[in-house]
């Protein structure tokens, strides 16, 4: 995948999410009776400006600037320069401190209504999920020590139901996140519903930067069926090496290929490193050579040629489950979604803050980048479930009481309802001094773990 293709679809999602979180400030400010001056995507100097009337008389610039990592809107307001006499009542800076609150708020707030709206879509889209069926686990490991068996069905994680592989290391994190014992509901091979307890202990689930599935000795499970290619992604590096629907794979690198786990499981050893494939093709045997792209999972760099198995008719429809609601019932699980998400991103960055969760974990620019592209080649469905995934953590970060943010904005207003009058100027500008810090801190250790990815 080319980093174009992940460069443009990470624009269009900060995009997006910018321009509604900016929208929120605009719109309530407009709404209380503050007068706009400038609505901006982006900072720095604009490449682009529109200006328009509105029906209040007031001429709005709307900009593109060239850094697209954010935005802002200008309002009027006298700290910032002199303000006619007949217009300061218009000014944000004379509003009384809950109209101001409303207005700071309203950003943050659309961020979860924005992901509100993009898991609606989801949930009436629908998508076609992994079951969570477990296949061997680890020896020795807490999920063995559980008793987990080959072909359990996760049920229920605590009190939350699972219906995907997805959602049951989702779960994990969240019923799991401060240790303890896990209640796993399961249905057996056999068709009996039985409860594992998963011990925990003190197990700090985000210490690591691994898969959370993988630490705790779970695989998913999969059939055992022959090395034989079902599809072949396009531009792919078997594509490129001349792969073929249909075809066996016999043996790697003169090592026989005992089914589709054993060739994946040599695939993923060698990104980047040519492979010497022995192929069955109709009824001739052909050698071809494939060197395996490299992709990031879990924290891992592992290989990938671009094959898909071929599938026996009928087992697909075993292995997976569509999801899909009504409106109405897509607007309930939207909600839920949101909140659960929310919440656990906060419980997520306090660990981070008390040091019970590695700073490895932060993500930036470069990760996003890739996962938009990623999910944008995917389909629509996975890209906007990224979207309310990214929108939910702009939601939340922003609420945070650090200065420049909205949260900082709006802990100074509560200071002030307190004490009675704002906080000084001075003040406020001690505080932006170290929100400048605080966040340049983050991003510096967001993109040292991003380029650490990479050198990896």
């Amino acid at each position: 995948m080319s980093v174009i293709h992940n460069i443009f679809f990470f624009i269009v999602a900060i995009g997006v999410l910018v321009t509604f979180h900016e929208f929120g400030h605009y719109w309530v400010a407009r709404m209380v009776g503050v007068k706009v001056l400038r609505f901006s995507i982006g900072f720095g100097k604009p490449f682009f400006i529109w200006k328009r009337k509105t029906r209040e008389g007031d001429s709005i610039e709307y900009a593109l600037a060239a850094i697209p990592l954010g935005g802002y809107v200008k309002m009027l307001d006298e700290r910032e320069g002199e303000v006619p006499a007949n217009e300061r009542k218009r000014a944000f800076n004379r509003q009384p401190v809950s109209k101001r609150i409303a207005i700071v708020a309203a950003g943050p707030i659309f961020n979860f209504v924005l992901a509100i709206i993009f898991y609606w879509i989801v949930f009436l889209m629908g998508t076609t999920v992994d079951r969570p069926l477990v296949g061997k686990v680890v020896q020795h490991s807490v999920a063995a020590q559980a008793g987990f068996e080959n072909k359990d069905e996760i049920l229920q994680v605590g009190d939350k139901s699972v219906d995907s592989w997805a959602g049951f290391r989702l779960a994990l994190l969240e019923k799991g996140l401060n240790g303890g014992e896990l209640n796993i509901r399961v249905k057996t091979a056999e068709g009996l519903s039985v409860e594992r307890h998963l011990q925990l202990g003190n197990k700090q689930l985000l210490k690591t930067t691994g898969d959370i599935i993988g630490q705790l000795g779970f695989h998913q499970w999969w059939p055992d069926l022959d090395a034989k290619i079902g599809g072949i992604i396009k531009a792919s590096p078997a594509e490129k090496a001349g792969l073929q629907k249909g075809d066996l794979v016999l043996s790697v690198g003169g090592r026989k290929v005992k089914n589709w786990a054993d060739l994946v499981a040599l695939i993923k050893q060698k990104a980047g490193r040519p492979m010497l494939f022995e192929i069955q093709r109709d009824n001739q045997v052909i050698h071809l050579t494939i060197i395996p792209g490299a992709r990031k999972v879990g924290g891992k760099t592992q290989g990938f040629i671009g094959a898909y198995q071929k599938m026996p008719d009928g087992l697909r429809e075993q292995l997976t489950r569509r999801i899909q609601y009504g409106p109405l019932d897509a607007t309930v699980h939207a909600l839920e979604k949101t909140w659960d998400m929310s919440a656990l991103t906060l419980r997520v960055m306090w660990k981070m803050i008390s040091g019970e969760a590695a700073l490895a974990n932060i993500s930036g620019p470069i990760t996003i980048a890739t996962y938009a592209g990623v999910t944008a080649s995917i389909g629509l469905v996975p890209f906007l479930s990224f979207l309310a995934v990214i929108s939910v953590s702009l939601g939340v970060l922003n609420l945070l009481p650090v200065p420049l943010l909205d949260g900082g904005h709006l802990f100074y207003y509560l200071i002030e309802i307190i004490k009675g009058s704002p906080v000084s100027q001075a003040f406020e500008m001690r505080g932006q001094q170290l929100g400048m810090v605080i966040l340049a801190l983050l991003m510096g250790i967001a993109i040292f773990n991003d380029i650490h990815r990479l050198m990896q």
